[in-house]
């Protein structure tokens, strides 16, 4: 991935990420503040349900205490101090009272709670009063919530108790209402909010009757039920989420008794909406600003990524050796002082380089007027004095000269020669040609090599040489000019041959190294010197006693020529490997 890509994917997944942050903490504030709100609602509707409860029980402790306070209750309460009372006149009483006093269920009873009328269940005369009344205290209690037993099924409702004494014996006065439909209907419920009443006699109902699928509330009333207390849960009634609505059930004790629960709904609509609302406009804002950022980084990566384009062009071109390239300098900033400091490197570079050329070809005239004077002297000195003698033999031994003269040419033809061959080294290295390329077998290029210089690894007069070869299997093809990689491996042999003076192994490998062709020409020779490795393949330098020092030149020159590389490892002692490395034929 480039630069200008990385600097356009940061510059878009930033803001991207800024939107989604601001678009999370948004959402988390919304829902949080809905449900803040939510339980305010909640709270208020169960205020409201209790007061409601508390008015209701009010209402139902007047009209118990109207009742009480009746004459027809004082008549009763003196029949029932009579030794043998007779309440046959009064069953009808009750009703009588229950409608006067708009109660749904009224029970005038012994203190024995034995039935004397009853306004719902007449037929219940002189039978004992089932109603869960526990210990409530007769004198006055407040109102409570019970059950009700009645012919169609048990109800609940908020009664109250009230006595009527005349004498020794008391009667009491049960009264209540019912708890149904109409109750919670009298609730100022705020809009989103729904209250609901379970109820152990009757179901699940709300303001408006039996609630549509009460089966989605069967747990979490199933879960108030087992726990004895409150408990909360998000019920949703629809596939769409929208009609997700979060319940809070509270249940309705009396006598350690479950009578019902009160389930308080809040509706999700809005906070759903909003939150959809939230986010998708987060997206657009999102994608908005995910493009705003690629365009803002697609103008920023451009300024910076040009400049630096540029240099890496300039770069590329210096190490191509154009040393005159030059970047144009267009901004002030750190990347144009970047610019003005590779300008000025190249500058600098170009001067050291015209100097270095210079240094170097003073010198090289230097080395090689060096190797010439060193190369020539040593035969010369024998012309001079062979020249000196065959005067001396002419002048002072005339009858000798004939003899002299035999003996002199044959050393100044050999002197000469050796002259001719120095100089057509020289004249060797001066004039290397340019390498025609075909392919090359390197297997069959290094037997070749070695059977040309089998005769000299065994002649007489020397310890021979034994040469092994590890070729790889198959053809090993570059392309190269077969005669002057030849020359090179030929100096190589040489070289080892001549570092190894009391024989020894010389090893040729040759074998595939990623995509170039490796080849080792190994001697268990003397070795070299650190200093001398580093100084190998300098023209004119040589570690013989007899050389001109230019045939490592040579071999280096023809593998540069061949787009190869050449190297060197030895240790004294310790022989030398020296390592060839030419690319492969393309179609390898």
């Amino acid at each position: 991935m480039t630069f200008r890509a990385k600097l356009l994917l940061v510059s878009s997944l930033s803001v991207a990420g800024a939107v989604a942050l601001v678009t999370g903490a948004v959402s988390l504030l919304a829902r949080r503040s809905f449900e803040r709100i939510d339980e305010e609602r909640r709270g208020a509707l169960l205020q409201q349900f209790q007061r409601e409860l508390d008015s209701q029980g009010r209402e139902v402790e007047a009209a118990v205490q109207r009742i009480a306070s009746s004459e027809a209750l004082l008549r009763i309460a003196v029949e029932a101090n009579r030794r043998e009372p007779d309440f046959a006149s009064y069953v009808g009483e009750a009703r009588l009272q229950a409608e006067g006093q708009a109660l749904d269920f009224t029970d005038i009873v012994q203190q024995d709670l034995t039935i004397i009328s009853s306004a719902h269940t007449p037929a219940r005369f002189a039978y004992k009063n089932e109603w869960l009344l526990a210990d409530q205290d007769w004198t006055g209690s407040k109102a409570f919530l019970t059950r009700v037993p009645q012919d169609d099924g048990p109800a609940i409702a908020m009664v109250a108790i009230r006595t009527v004494s005349a004498g020794e014996k008391k009667i009491a006065v049960i009264g209540g209402r019912k708890l149904d439909p109409s109750f919670l209907g009298g609730l100022e419920v705020a809009p989103g909010m729904r209250a609901r009443l379970w109820l152990s006699t009757g179901g699940l109902v709300d303001a408006n009757g039996p609630v549509r699928d009460p089966e989605k509330l069967a747990a979490l009333i199933e879960r108030v039920k087992g726990a004895g207390a409150g408990a909360s849960q998000t019920v949703q009634w629809t596939p769409n989420r929208a009609s997700s609505e979060s319940v809070t059930a509270l249940p309705l004790v009396h006598g350690g008794q479950l009578l019902g629960i009160l389930l308080v709904g809040a509706s999700l609509r809005e906070q759903i909406w909003l939150e959809h609302r939230i986010l998708w406009t987060g997206v657009a804002v999102g994608g908005f600003g995910a493009l705003l950022g690629a365009l803002l980084g697609w103008w920023t990566t451009a300024r910076v990524t040009r400049p630096i384009s540029q240099l890496v062009s300039g770069v590329r071109s210096v190490g191509g050796g154009d040393w005159t390239a030059r970047v144009p300098v267009s901004t002030g900033d750190e990347i144009g002082e970047l610019a003005r400091a590779f300008n000025q490197m190249t500058e600098q570079l170009l001067e050291q380089r015209d100097r270095t050329v210079q240094a170097e070809r003073v010198a090289a005239w230097r080395e090689l007027a060096r190797r010439l004077a060193h190369e020539l002297k040593n035969p010369l000195f024998p012309l001079l004095i062979t020249v000196e003698n065959l005067q001396k033999a002419r002048d002072q031994h005339p009858e000798q000269f004939d003899e002299v003269f035999r003996e002199s040419t044959a050393t100044l033809l050999a002197e000469l020669q050796n002259l001719r061959q120095i100089v057509g080294q020289f004249s060797d290295f001066a004039k290397m040609p340019r390498p025609e390329f075909e392919a090359v077998d390197v297997n069959a290029l290094i037997k070749e090599v070695v059977r040309l210089h089998d005769g000299q690894f065994r002649a007489e007069g020397r310890p021979p040489i034994e040469p092994r070869l590890q070729l790889a299997p198959g053809e090993l093809t570059v392309m190269a000019d077969p005669l002057q990689l030849r020359r090179a491996l030929g100096n190589l042999v040489l070289n080892a041959m001549d570092a190894m003076p009391e024989g020894g192994t010389l090893c040729l490998r040759a074998d595939r190294v990623d995509d170039d062709v490796r080849i080792e020409v190994a001697d268990s020779g003397q070795g070299l010197t650190e200093e001398e490795c580093s100084r190998l393949f300098t023209p004119y330098y040589t570690t013989k006693q007899h050389g001109t020092g230019l045939g490592l030149a040579i071999v280096q020159s023809v593998v540069a020529d061949h787009h190869g590389k050449i190297a060197v490892a030895a240790a004294p002692g310790r022989g030398a490997t020296f390592t060839i490395d030419l690319p492969l034929r393309s179609d390898t």
